[in-house]
Formats: C-alpha cells, structure tokens, sequence
C-alpha cells in the first residue's frame, strides 16, 4: 500500500512525534510505500520513507493551525496514496489517530480546575475556538472513515463530546520496544545508575518519568516524601517542566537530597534498570507509554485510574491502579506495597510478561489490517 502519515512535526521527542516515527518505521518495514507530510522535519525521515513538506501559514498560531488543517489534503492527493492517516489536525484524512484526548475534554477540565476566569479566557480566544471548530469537523467529516484512539478512555472522551457512532472508533494501545525495554538491563545498569545519581544500591527507588508535571500530579507524589514510612525511600524524577526551579525548590524543603530531577534522558531504559517501582499519578493520561516501558523492563507499575494503560493492567496488578490519585494516603499505601512486592523476582517476571503483550510488532500488524480495510473501502467507493 502507498500510505500517507500527516503531522505538525516529524521528531524524537514528544509523544505524538516519536509515534509517528515508530509507525512510519513500523509500516516501512512490512513493506509499505510510506509518505509522510509535516511542515517540520525535526530529524530525518526513517529509512525507506518519503518525506514532503507542508507549507503553513506564518502569521501567528492559528493560522498556522487552520493551514495544516486545509493544506494536507490537496498536496496529498497527487501522491495518490490508497489511505491517508492524520496524527495531527488535518480535516479530510481517512484515518484520525487520537492520541492524547479531545481537546474540547481538556479546556473543560481546566476551566474546571481555573474558575470563572479561566473559562472565560477560554471561549473569548480565537486558537481555541479554532482548534475546536477543526476538531468537530476532523472527527464528524464524512471523508474519516475511522478514529483509532488510543484507550477505551480516549472512546469515551469522543464519544462524550461529538456525534460519532462507537462502531467507527477503534481502540489501537500503543506499543512498546520489548528488546529496548528489557529486565536483562538490570543487572547490566543497575549499580551504576544509582552511583551516578548518588541513589544507595540497596534503597528502595521510585521512578517517575514525563514532562508536564501539573498534568502528571508530580507535586502530590513529592508531598508524600515528608511522611516517616518514607523516609529511606528514593524518588527519581526524569523529564523536563516550565516551572522547573519551583519543583526543586519544593523537593528540597520535604525530603533534602532524596528526590533527584535529572532532565530529560535518552537513555531511558537504564533508569528503568535502576528503580524498583515506577509511579504515574496523572489527572490526566490519554494512555502513558512509561507504564509499559516499566512492565517490559519488569519493574511494576503504580498508574493513575485517569491513565488509559491503566486498562491494560491485570492479575494482581488491577492493585497498583491509583483510584484516587490526589488521595496520598492510597498512593502511600500502594506504593509501599508494590515497592515490598517488587522484590520478588515472580512479580517482575509477571510484569515482564504482561508487557510483552504489547509489542509495536503486533500493534503495526494490527494497524496494517485496519489500514487494509479502509484502504479496500476507500477503493470500493471510487468505483462506485
């Protein structure tokens, strides 16, 4: 198939960005004629993939907005491409992948948490009536064939807010790299992580990994650090965040030099090597790719109710779903609970397992045959 991958940007950093990467790779490898159209090229395209640029408008955000919207289709269609994948906000793909949530769900969260004002702010300002306006058509267009959310959350938000049948959502959980992500790390990474952050080899580590720490929660997870059942316990902080100095600031006063932010990382792996538990307590996660990572490389997992990989955790793990993720005296309970239970080697072994249930090797099989699909739809009505 001639496939065409639509976003903003082509990068390795950024969640949307690196799983336009991982497809583009993923679809290339099984033999597919793969295109892809951004107006940024952040990196270079994978091997054996096509990269064309789309032009936008530089006269502010929202017109930037409203070009990468329009401008796709019609520089698409000389490419003659058999099915068109919009990761992005493109109106007139086949197929919209909704990663992160409708943003019409996000503004109503916010106004919600902001007040009056807030809400006020949010309906006066031009890029927020557009991009909602894009989102309605994107999601009701009569050329979208099918939405691939996600999770099931991510449904459900659709299907809260806009008219779309449930039977033209698919629910695709992302992947994860199980030779990279790997409990064989441990032994490899281990120690020396630890003397590299100044961690005891022998402390109990919780690892939290993500930017954007209002949205993760990462100031209830600090607050924990004050009470004495803590009081020999790590916590790893690798990501980045605006307001960095105030997160450090604010570590500093409740636990000293046990909580460590490091930045961002690209050696991600060996810091799951490293910890003994990874904890996502966000109030908002349209899926969370660290909460596989985690289980891949054997370490368990404690993850918000509000995370969408949330959905994928079973056995005794349904127990490390944070029901209540700004209730501290759950996470405290949980996490000492999962941190005990994390030194039995059967629990990493079962989280291992569990992980490797979600390779990108079977989530590209299963996308290649929704791609198919359409693909063969899209075929039947140009004929008709």
């Amino acid at each position: 198939m001639r496939i065409a991958l639509v976003h903003k940007r082509l990068d390795l950093k950024g969640g949307t960005e690196r799983d336009l990467y991982r497809t583009a790779e993923g679809l290339s490898d099984l033999g597919h004629e793969v295109h892809l159209f951004c107006s940024e090229y952040g990196v270079p395209t994978p091997k054996d993939t096509m990269g064309h640029r789309i032009p936008v408008l530089p006269f502010g955000r929202t017109a930037r907005l409203w070009s990468g919207a329009l401008f796709p289709s019609k520089i698409i269609q000389k490419y003659k491409c058999d099915v068109v994948v919009s990761f992005g906000r493109m109106i007139g793909a086949d197929i919209v992948r909704c990663g992160g949530g409708t943003h019409k769900g996000f503004l109503e969260r916010l106004a919600r948490e902001g007040g009056v004002l807030r809400a006020l702010w949010q309906k006066s300002s031009v890029y927020h009536r557009s991009l909602l306006n894009i989102e309605r058509r994107q999601f009701e267009h009569q050329e979208t064939r099918r939405i691939i959310a996600v999770s099931g959350e991510v449904k459900r938000d659709i299907i809260r807010h806009y008219s779309v049948p449930e039977e033209k959502i698919t629910v695709l959980y992302n992947g994860v790299d199980a030779e990279l992500f790997h409990p064989a790390r441990r032994a490899q990474f281990r120690d020396s992580m630890r003397a590299r952050w100044r961690v005891p080899v022998n402390a109990p580590l919780v690892l939290f990994v993500g930017s954007g720490f209002y949205r993760k929660r990462l100031e209830r997870l600090i607050a924990l650090w004050s009470r004495p059942k803590l009081g020999k316990i790590y916590l790893l902080v690798v990501g980045d965040d605006a307001r960095m100095n105030w997160y450090k600031s604010r570590a500093r006063n409740v636990a000293g030099s046990r909580i460590i932010f490091t930045g961002r990382q690209s050696d991600i792996e060996k810091y799951y090597a490293a910890a003994d538990l990874v904890v996502l307590p966000s109030i908002q996660e349209a899926f969370g790719n660290v909460v596989l990572e985690a289980l891949a490389s054997g370490v368990p997992a404690l993850v918000s109710r509000n995370a969408g990989a949330a959905e994928l955790l079973k056995g005794d793990f349904t127990e490390a779903v944070l029901e209540y993720p700004d209730d501290l005296t759950e996470m405290e309970s949980k996490m000492l609970d999962f941190l005990d239970r994390s030194r039995d080697p059967a629990c990493r072994e079962r989280a291992r397992r569990l992980g490797q249930e979600y390779s990108w090797q079977k989530h590209f099989q299963s996308l290649e045959a929704l791609l198919i699909a359409i693909g063969q739809s899209r075929s039947r009505s140009s004929v008709a």
